[in-house]
């Protein structure tokens, strides 16, 4: 047996489910709880309410677009594409002059051919002194 299946209409919730029965419903306890005479205060004061916030929100996203524009015009511009750019940490060196400090250090001899003696020093590869172990 087959079941039988009616097209339905799809359903669709005008502001959040609520119709116009249930506004007037609302209304209606509105009326008995604050009076016909509070209700025009109350309907300005709502409406100023919703005023005030879109203005504050408003306000905060001009705020939010001028700061990423700002940020935009104090960021450096990227370097064009033909020019090299130096590794982070080395620094560019004219051709053709010498580097200050040879690649690896070079065993230093004392001139008398002896053994140095305990407190002599020796140079390290960045060309600072550091006193030898006895």
């Amino acid at each position: 047996m087959r079941a039988l299946f009616l097209p339905t209409k799809p359903s669709t919730i005008p502001m959040g489910g609520i119709g116009f029965p249930e506004l007037i419903i609302i209304f209606l306890v509105l009326l008995l709880v604050f009076g016909a005479k509070r209700i025009p205060e109350i309907a300005r004061g709502i409406g100023k309410g919703i005023r005030e916030f879109k203005s504050a929100t408003n306000e905060i996203s001009r705020e939010i677009e001028n700061e990423g524009q700002g940020r935009q015009i104090n960021e450096p511009q990227a370097p064009q594409q033909g020019a090299p750019q130096p590794r982070q940490g080395q620094q560019q060196r004219p051709q053709g002059q010498p580097q200050d400090r040879p690649s690896e250090p070079a065993a230093e001899e004392p001139a008398d051919g002896g053994s140095q003696s305990p407190g002599a020093t020796e140079s390290n590869a960045q060309g600072q002194e550091k006193e030898q172990p006895s």
